[in-house]
């Protein structure tokens, strides 16, 4: 397979792990009906490790795994990052709406561009930058269509719905937490995925994440099982969609992409995640939550297509 062919596919996984992804926080907001977000969360990624063991052992075309004692430390660190990531995230979106906590957990290519010339020596055009932008612009209409609205007068926002309210804020600062710590696992990703296959990697580190959430939930002396079929099954389908054939997708793309380019298209996730809280929350998108998303999808194209693929 020519290079150029194996970078397309790359791309088309990509995108349909976009949205699986996507899933994510409507499993949530079902599951926060009656577990805490660490629950959900160390349920999710136990439930994913064990998913990705599988796959590992049953992979037919097994590839050479030779770890190193610093791979392992690269990798403990990143399932560290990820769980911090989902426990944050899971948490915003039990304070906040679904489209603002995932609005700002996904401008986690903003910090990934940021770091990612001098962490992993990748080269960024200055396109990718004028597509980040257009990307976040839209972000930040989406995130502002709870308050605003369009009329023949202009835009009008809700003074109310802007209030400094202390759980409103801190679920907002959890959401960015989250975006921080998503950023970490993608660079340590993207430094680790070319040496090490990608059903092992994903096996140890959402091992490890899995362990520090448990080991927090014990500290913290949380109910650890005893739920309903119903949110065992939620807990399930999140492993299954938007962990496994979401992230672990997004890992199988740091081998054949840049860091930067996997991060920007997680600024997809939004559009499908108003799509879906549209269809099973009763959240009808805005006006602007329309505007915004295409803004959002077309700086993804501008920036991916086709100068950062060819130069992946």
């Amino acid at each position: 397979m020519s290079k150029k062919d194996s970078t397309r596919n790359a791309l088309l996984l990509l995108l349909g792990g976009i949205g699986a992804v996507s899933t994510a926080s409507i499993l949530i907001r079902f599951a926060l009906n009656e577990a805490s977000p660490l629950v959900i969360s160390a349920y999710r990624m136990a439930l994913a490790a064990l998913l990705a063991a599988v796959l590992s052992l049953t992979n037919t075309a097994k590839e050479p795994f030779h770890p190193k004692l610093k791979d392992f430390t690269w990798m403990s660190l990143a399932g560290l990052f990820l769980a911090l990531h989902f426990a944050s995230w899971t948490t915003s979106l039990a304070l906040v709406s679904v489209s603002s906590s995932v609005i700002l957990v996904t401008t986690t290519p903003l910090w990934v561009a940021l770091v990612s010339p001098i962490w992993l020596k990748e080269k960024i055009s200055p396109a990718f930058y004028v597509g980040l932008a257009l990307a976040l612009g839209g972000s930040v209409l989406v995130g502002f269509s709870e308050a605003c609205s369009f009329s023949a007068a202009g835009v009008a926002c809700q003074a109310a719905s802007l209030n400094s309210d202390t759980t409103v804020l801190s679920g907002l600062f959890l959401a960015v937490f989250g975006a921080w710590m998503a950023a970490g696992y993608l660079l340590i990703g993207r430094k680790l995925r070319g040496t090490i296959p990608v059903f092992p990697y994903t096996t140890f580190v959402y091992g490890i994440s899995a362990v520090f959430l448990i080991l927090a939930l014990i500290l913290r002396g949380e109910q650890m099982w005893g739920y309903s079929l119903k949110a065992y099954a939620l807990f399930t389908a999140m492993a299954v969609i938007p962990q496994t054939l979401g992230h672990s997708v997004l890992n199988y793309s740091l081998e054949k992409l840049p860091a930067s380019v996997v991060s920007l298209s997680l600024l997809g996730e939004p559009v499908g995640a108003t799509v879906l809280a549209a269809l099973f929350l009763n959240e009808k998108p805005s006006l602007i939550q329309i505007i915004g998303g295409c803004i959002i999808l077309g700086g993804i194209v501008f920036a991916v297509w086709p100068r950062q693929v060819n130069a992946a």
